[in-house]
């Protein structure tokens, strides 16, 4: 690239960040949006304000081949917005087609994976943040962003600042991340992040920023290593695993749900694939259920001739109802006795024959 072309690629790459803030958009959209233009400038060697249709198809025909589906529709929003508030241009859209959805399952810790980071982290600034980070089920950004007066010790909550979608919320604070805290806190004495940047005690205590993401997920990744753990482990793996525990724990999915800052119950609902001990639980409370129906074996039919009748299962007979008495009651012009309907036995036909066979005068 000239450096005349390179001049004014530097001018509209700053009137893009100012045109993200003015627009109130969160630090992560502003990241992503300005990384889109950074990455498609660097691909052809040329301003972005020279790019042309065709320049747009071949970029992301190779971004798909390259990076997720998630980066390739967050490129796709961030050249729009370039174009539409920097260039001030009527954005062609690009047809992209969606690859298949693959649905992948995340792997998560046990409490003894956890204790080997722990172990591995060696340095009390990392094995603060891991501890912290997972024991109360925070996104990176969230626990980088504590701060000393978001800790309340009283009631053991931790007050969350704008989280994902910028949103308040409140999460419960274990014992032994306040302990951890606290003598974390001893060795910098910020007064404001519990995070701090720097290298040294003295750089950490003036600091005005939280420490970076970039060498903190660079740390990470070198502790799982030393850490033995084979998994395909990321920071937001505590996430999961916290998650995860609770839903073992058999705490209420709706809980889990505010504590962890879900938008959607369905997002919460994935950790129950998570956990065999779930599956377990929900095999043996179907077995419990279903083994109050018992079977019962029928007895074999018996001939009419050994068969009483008053211990038929049809019905339960009553006597005195079903007894028909010949020597009173209404008779025909013959004097013969008749039946009223109330004597008439509510039994079925088979054993309301028996019994008239046996109450019929000689």
């Amino acid at each position: 690239m000239l450096k005349t072309d390179q001049l004014r690629y530097e001018a509209l790459y700053n009137k893009h960040i100012n045109a993200l803030i003015r627009q109130g958009k969160a630090a992560t959209t502003i990241d992503a949006y300005s990384r889109a233009v950074r990455r498609i400038t660097y691909f052809f060697d040329e301003s972005p304000d020279t790019l042309t249709q065709d320049h747009f198809e071949k970029y992301f025909q190779s971004l798909i081949q390259t990076h997720s589906w998630s980066t390739v529709k967050t490129d796709r929003n961030g050249l729009q917005f370039f174009y539409k508030y920097v260039l001030q241009k009527e954005w062609k859209w690009v047809n992209i087609v969606k690859p298949p959805v693959v649905k992948v399952l995340p792997d998560v810790l046990t409490i003894d994976e956890i204790h080997r980071l722990l172990d591995s982290a060696k340095d009390l600034r990392y094995q603060t943040f891991i501890l912290v980070c997972f024991s109360m089920g925070l996104r990176l950004s969230e626990t980088l962003n504590l701060k000393v007066g978001d800790i309340d010790s009283e009631r053991m909550k931790v007050h969350i600042r704008e989280g994902k979608g910028k949103k308040d919320r409140y999460v419960t604070l274990p014992l032994s991340a306040l302990q951890a805290l606290r003598k974390y806190w001893k060795t910098h004495r910020n007064p404001n992040y519990l995070f701090p940047s720097g290298n040294t005690a003295a750089q950490r205590q003036d600091a005005t920023i939280h420490m970076g993401r970039g060498r903190l997920q660079q740390k990470f990744r070198s502790i799982v290593r030393h850490s033995g753990i084979r998994k395909k482990i990321s920071i937001h793996s505590l996430r999961h695993s916290y998650g995860t525990l609770l839903t073992e724990a058999n705490i209420s999915l709706r809980k889990i749900q505010q504590e962890m800052g879900h938008v959607s119950p369905n997002t919460t609902a994935r950790y129950t694939q998570l956990s065999d001990v779930f599956e377990m639980h929900t095999e043996n409370k179907i077995n419990t259920l279903m083994n109050r129906v018992a079977w019962r074996q029928p007895e074999k039919n018996k001939t009419n001739e050994n068969k009483d009748y008053s211990d038929s299962p049809h019905t339960e007979i009553n006597t005195q109802r079903t007894t028909i008495n010949y020597n009173s009651g209404p008779t025909d012009e013959n004097n013969n006795p008749q039946r009223r309907k109330t004597d008439r036995p509510t039994v079925c036909s088979r054993c309301a024959s028996e019994i008239k066979t046996r109450n019929e005068p000689p």
